[in-house]
């Protein structure tokens, strides 16, 4: 860009766009993911990238391609299958409002995409080439957080005593470089809380990345260079991307996206490094790929023949403690595959196959429940899957191998049986000795192994305003689990009603059940039992919009944990969100004010609160106290805006907070966010 254009911008501001609010549907599937994963973030924000450059350049449903739909991560195979048999039967879209005439495509859902698509002639464009390298958009993100009370970890410097080397900030740079959805370079660097910036002669940031990405030069589909992602099939095998599961909607039960994609995020174990290519010719798709890169993991060494193995993999990327920065890059991956897909008008399938390599053999912890666990230096999974569209059903499935012939196999189905009601089935197979080291599928696991399922949705609109979402599961896990010493069942029972009965007010209301079987102590036995533990919870949420710029929401939770042979707990979450959204003004913001109580870590309960630009968290709640946030956008210019957002948590009954070295003397927990944006 030139100098007195940047001179521009900064003396005359530009008026700020509203902030967005995050979706119902959205909240659940985040808070859904972080329950499974129990992890309070998640690093990989390549989703919400995507999200709001569509806002800015929006998708032309005229142009977009089946891959591009799939892409927004808001439609289910049907709604995408709808819409390109339309516009195959009657051309290209006259009006935004023609969409309301689409089969299976209601207002709720139109309303939903508005912000990210628009409808328009198809343009051609000329020395397409030189616009992709000079007429793109440049970015530059700069974030940084701190908890401001000091862990025990910053307190003690104790050679003696593991201890945090570094500060407690937390920062995170990226630099990109886009043209629409053609071409993408850049790098990211980060650090988290406790990490040096500097330590030695290696100092600098503890996390470096870098992607070059580039699609639709002729036969080549897409090329990555750097880091990036693979998705294939049903995850089965591998699936490194970010996807939303059931969640709060009983139609999302196949994992949708592109099999390619670039990769900027600042986590640092899900993904590729090295080179990636999708290439198409007519009705065929191939991509290769090939990766080596470092992971850390703890090494051990042989009392008998001294060579070195692995006991355990590390995905949090943290480099904090001696121990940590012991344990950083001390095993190397070599990762290969190919995937070949034949697709036709209605169906497609394909072959798919990735293969690993280590410098030191992987070997578990020796625990019963590690048994079938991967094992050596080498693994390989094949899979075979499919997709297939017949008028009002769409099935799709994976069958997958591993290199010791152990099978996973996973089918689904979606039907529009009637206008306003829909049904979803889906049944899993996974052999306890079955493993997949980047597996990702639909499962109640973590881990691609070890379960077979059954699962059952529908989805009912039966008049305006109105969505009833309900779905049940049965799970069977044959061999033991990590907290579960024996075979077990689960099952999973949701529903959930909402009502709109006007554009300024929405209304849900949920009920889910959730039946495991965990270890429970026995003072007349010396092994753990295996019992069933129940978790139900009840919510209701409610969002009004006051006036032009305000609008509130509030929510209310009841949870209880009831054990067979153990005091039942319970827990309690409340809080009202306030969000202000100008039209035209520089600044935005929204607050919350949170109560919350439970019996304990059992009776746990999830919020997913509104953050700085790209970042997203579902903080966990126990015991008893109170949480406010207040979240803060102002606009500079034009092309550089600020957020900040502070947060506090307060305990009524705690002298600590947190454990082991991220314990915190006090009752209060606080802390701040900040990030940079510039756009040019």
């Amino acid at each position: 860009m030139k100098w007195h254009r940047i001179i521009l911008l900064l003396l005359f501001p530009f008026p700020a766009p509203a902030q967005e609010q995050v979706s119902p549907e959205v909240e659940q599937q985040l808070e859904a993911i972080t329950e499974m994963t129990e992890e309070a973030e998640t690093t990989d924000d390549s989703w919400w990238q995507q999200m709001e450059y569509l806002k800015k350049n929006k998708l032309n449903l005229n142009t977009a391609s089946e891959a591009d739909l799939i892409e927004l991560g808001l439609l289910n195979s049907l709604q995408v299958n709808q819409l390109v048999n339309y516009k195959r039967l009657l051309g290209n879209f006259i009006s935004i409002y023609e969409l309301q005439a689409v089969p299976g495509w209601d207002p709720s859902l139109i309303q939903k995409l508005l912000p990210f698509i628009t409808v328009s002639s198809p343009v051609i464009e000329k020395n397409r080439l030189l616009k992709q390298v000079n007429e793109g958009d440049y970015s530059v993100i700069l974030r940084f957080s701190q908890i401001m009370e000091k862990a025990k970890g910053y307190l003690q410097k104790d050679s003696t005593r593991s201890y945090y080397a570094g500060d407690p900030t937390r920062l995170m740079l990226r630099c990109k470089y886009q043209y629409k959805n053609l071409l993408q370079y850049g790098f990211t660097v980060s650090k988290d809380a406790g990490e040096p910036l500097y330590h030695g002669a290696s100092g600098g940031f503890d996390f470096y990345s870098f992607h070059f990405f580039a699609k639709n030069t002729g036969m080549v589909k897409a090329i990555a260079l750097g880091d990036f992602t693979i998705n294939l099939g049903q995850g089965l095998i591998h699936w490194q991307g970010f996807s939303f599961g059931s969640g709060g909607n009983a139609m999302h039960i196949k994992k949708q996206s592109a099999p390619l994609r670039p990769y900027n995020a600042s986590g640092a174990f899900y993904f590729h490094r090295g080179a990636a290519v999708q290439i198409e010719k007519k009705n065929w798709q191939g991509i290769s790929f090939l990766s080596v890169r470092n992971l850390d993991a703890k090494v051990n060494p042989d009392p008998v023949d001294g060579n070195e193995w692995i006991s355990s993999i590390h995905t949090s990327g943290y480099h904090r403690t001696p121990s940590e920065r012991l344990d950083k890059a001390t095993l190397q991956q070599l990762a290969y595959g190919t995937s070949l897909r034949y697709k036709n008008r209605n169906w497609y399938s394909g072959f798919n196959m990735v293969q690993y390599g280590f410098n030191r053999r992987i070997e578990k912890d020796a625990v019963p429940y590690n048994r079938f666990a991967l094992t050596g230096r080498h693994f390989s999974n094949y899979s075979l899957d499919y997709d297939f569209t017949y008028k009002n059903i769409h099935a799709f499935g994976e069958a997958a191998v591993d290199a010791d012939r152990n099978t996973a196999f996973i089918n689904g189905l979606l039907m529009s049986v009637h206008p306003k009601a829909s049904l979803s089935f889906l049944y899993r197979n996974v052999a306890k000795d079955y493993q997949a080291f980047y597996g990702n599928a639909f499962t109640a696991n973590s881990s691609v192994s070890n379960e077979k399922g059954i699962f059952a949705g529908l989805s009912l609109k039966p008049q305006a305003g109105w969505d009833i979402q309900w779905y049940a599961g049965l799970f069977h896990f044959p061999w033991l689990k990590y907290r579960t010493d024996a075979p077990s069942y689960s099952k999973e029972l949701f529903v959930q009603v909402s009502y709109r009965p006007s554009k300024q007010t929405e209304i849900y209301s949920r009920y889910l059940s959730r039946q495991k079987g965990l270890n429970e102590k026995s003072d007349t036995n010396a092994m753990n039992e295996v019992l069933p533990f129940l978790n139900y919870s009840w919510r209701t949420q409610v969002s009004h919009r006051i006036s032009k710029v305000f609008t509130i929401r509030h929510r209310f939770e009841l949870l209880w944990y009831q054990p067979e042979k153990a005091e039942r707990e319970n827990g309690f979450l409340a809080f009202c969100d306030i969000f202000y959204k100008p039209d035209r003004s520089r600044i935005s913001l929204n607050a919350r004010l949170q109560y919350f109580e439970s019996n304990g870590y059992n009776s746990r309960l999830y919020a997913y609160e509104n953050d700085v630009l790209y970042y997203f968290a579902v903080p966990v709640f126990y015991d008893k106290g109170t949480r406010y946030y207040i979240n803060l956008r102002y606009q500079l210019n034009r092309s550089v805006n600020l957020w900040i957002k502070w947060g506090q948590t307060i305990y009524n009954d705690r002298d600590t907070i947190g454990s082991g070295l991220d314990e915190i003397q006090g009752n209060k927990k606080s802390e701040i966010r900040i990030l940079l944006s510039v756009a040019f």
